[in-house]
């Protein structure tokens, strides 16, 4: 009896240190996770390339388990989903062809006044490896950084629409800010009306579009694309469609579907030139002395009239 007083008397302070240390390591963990600072990203990022990577083979069986329960759930949408792709099918042939002629068309069209494509406009495509999100931060984790080229502010798209920018980027990892965070904004053009406005994330799936020029040139279902405006992205990013919410205001319905981000294409996009000085566009004209010679002589010779 006295053996086991012993015991449990060494066991009790044993197990209250160990919460104690446990407690306090999560919430420095807590408070450097919610620090917003230079030095400090650097850290998480540092972190976050020495810690994940290397719990793949602990994460295998969860993420098989969520992937079996995500693909039970679907699969009473599947035959109803099978007849659409079928009669959607039916519609692409017809569409196929038309796409096939307008490639044509526009390959001679681009041959007679000899475009040249954007050579610097190239991606790089990374896998989304988790969510680092909260529900008052919205971001996602690739598996592309500082060694594959990756700058901070660089576009990230699904291949369909604009998902968000780099922001925060590791030797292995880089973090995407998507489009829907509190902190995204974002100058857009409302097409066809030519309207620019500031695509603003309110941490839901249908961003606000705030100072429209002239809110009443504009009405559901335009399309919306990126401006180009001030560097930020390059210009005619797809981004979604315009919708009125229920709150009466206009936000925009996204193209990337941002609940089932597998892959992302991140977009090389290079600073464009800016012109400082006023005469820096256009190089002053040039006469070679001859032709300036007999345009002087002209304009002194006599009328005889």
């Amino acid at each position: 009896m006295a053996r086991k007083d012993q015991t449990e008397d060494f066991v009790n302070p044993v197990r209250r240190l160990l919460v104690g240390v446990l407690v306090l390591f999560m919430l420095a963990t807590f408070l450097i996770w919610r620090i917003d600072n230079p030095r400090v990203e650097r850290f998480r990022m540092m972190v976050i390339d020495t810690v994940v990577p290397s719990f793949d083979w602990a994460m295998a069986p969860v993420t098989g388990m969520v992937n079996l329960l995500s693909d039970f759930q679907s699969y009473q949408r599947l035959a109803q989903q099978n007849s659409d792709l079928r009669r959607e099918l039916q519609d692409m042939k017809s569409w196929r062809e038309a796409a096939i002629q307008l490639d044509q068309e526009n390959a001679r069209l681009r041959d007679l006044i000899n475009v040249q494509l954007d050579p610097q406009l190239t991606r790089i495509t990374g896998v989304v490896m988790a969510d680092s999100g909260s529900p008052f931060r919205q971001s996602v984790l690739l598996n592309v950084g500082a060694r594959d080229g990756i700058l901070d502010g660089w576009p990230a798209m699904d291949g369909i629409g604009l998902v968000g920018r780099i922001s925060g980027v590791g030797e292995v990892t880089a973090r995407v800010i998507l489009v829907t965070d509190t902190s995204s904004k974002i100058p857009v053009t409302i097409r066809p009306s030519g309207q620019r406005a500031i695509l603003s994330g309110d941490n839901t799936i249908n961003p606000i579009l705030s100072f429209i020029e002239d809110p009443d040139q504009v009405k559901p279902g335009d399309r919306i694309v990126t401006s180009g405006d001030g560097g930020v992205f390059p210009a005619d990013l797809l981004v979604g469609q315009l919708a009125r919410g229920t709150d009466g205001r206009l936000r925009a319905r996204l193209s990337a579907d941002l609940e089932r981000l597998e892959f992302l294409r991140v977009l090389r996009s290079q600073p464009t030139a800016r012109i400082e000085e006023a005469g820096t566009l256009l190089a002053p004209m040039t006469f070679p002395s001859a032709e300036v010679e007999d345009v002087t002589a002209v304009v002194e010779e006599p009328d005889d009239g």
